[in-house]
């Protein structure tokens, strides 16, 4: 197929990467990049100087383009997202896709009433070692699930505009849905604004899934340690994700405990402990985001739904909606409304 063509909105913290990937693969081509500060500019310049540059977004709908990305603070998502769509434009966004979920169904509707392609950019659906660890789940190697533990760690990069909570565990709630392929029913959340007065810095969430699974994530700007990590707990071995180590990032524990039939002394009442062998299993690694933004361009050219559409955004952000509210309420549980 011809090279589909392709414009970045945003070149600041993540576009750079975006602008690499679509400029790379063979089937899309970079055409433009679109950035409200000059700088910006001048690094997409001195790296694409074939690239046509913009500080003004909206220049690229004369520009024949397929499809936009859109790496910009997520206050802005909406809009832009929503102006590239009546343009009849493809677009692919970053996390959050929405700051609430009512911008979200219109974004989706939109979408699908000009039969274009939305998807949202939550790369670690497309990361290797977690689709490695999603199989391990299904295929009950781990046995019953008794629950799930995430932590994205990190000092800084702190934010005015945001809170650690729509920044960092967009990640997490997005990786726990793709490996559960379950919604939760509840969650309960606690935030703390350590440096900036009202700025959750740090949080806590407690997801409850269906049949009573819980998943617990931290997620933290201020932590002296970067940690990048899940962890899954099953009643016949234990499995952990460590997204920071450069080989081996899946580990899987035969380790566990059984419970002794009933006995009548305590004397006979004893614990079973496992603790047999750690494996450390050969995982091809490739460039998630390379991954996701191939993916991206075969949604489009097949006319397919992306894994990590504008419904999988939307979940992420009614979760998170009901995080902030449960927050602001004590830490109270929030049915989530589905």
């Amino acid at each position: 197929m011809d090279a589909l063509k392709v414009g970045i909105i945003g070149y600041g913290y993540w576009g750079p990467n975006l602008a690499r990937n679509f400029y790379e693969l063979p089937t899309s081509d970079l055409v433009a990049v679109a950035d409200r500060k000059e700088d910006q500019l001048k690094r997409a310049q001195s790296k694409y100087p074939q690239v046509k540059l913009t500080n003004d977004y909206q220049e690229l709908f004369k520009m024949g383009l397929d499809g936009v990305v859109i790496s910009t603070p997520p206050k802005t998502h909406f809009q832009i997202a929503k102006d590239c769509l009546l343009h009849d434009l493809h677009v692919l966004i970053e996390k959050p896709m929405t700051l609430n979920s009512r911008d979200g169904e219109e974004l989706i509707e939109l979408a699908e009433a000009r039969g274009l392609t939305l998807m949202v950019g939550h790369t670690f659906e497309y990361n290797s070692a977690v689709q490695a660890l999603k199989k391990y789940i299904e295929s009950r190697e781990l046995g019953d699930l008794y629950y799930l533990d995430t932590a994205r760690l990190n000092l800084g990069l702190f934010q005015r505009d945001s809170n650690v909570l729509w920044d960092l565990a967009p990640h997490d709630i997005s990786i726990l849905l793709y490996l559960l392929d379950k919604k939760p029913v509840s969650v309960s959340a606690q935030g703390m604004p350590c440096v900036i007065p009202g700025i959750y810095d740090v949080a806590y969430l407690n997801l409850i899934f269906p049949d009573n699974l819980t998943a617990y994530v931290h997620v933290s700007w201020l932590d002296p340690c970067k940690v990048r990590r899940v962890t899954v707990v099953g009643s016949k071995k234990m499995a952990v994700y460590n997204d920071m180590e450069s080989e081996g990032k899946i580990k899987l524990y035969d380790k566990g405990i059984d419970a002794p039939d009933y006995t009548n002394g305590f004397g006979e009442f004893q614990y079973n402990y496992r603790s047999g062998d750690i494996t450390i299993p050969n995982i091809h690694f490739a460039e998630p985001l390379r991954e996701e933004c191939m993916h991206f361009i075969d949604s489009i050219a097949n006319h397919t739904e992306p894994k990590s559409s504008g419904h999988s955004g939307l979940r992420v952000t009614k979760i998170l909606e009901a995080a902030q509210r449960s927050i602001a309420n004590g830490s109270m549980h929030e049915v989530i409304q589905w």
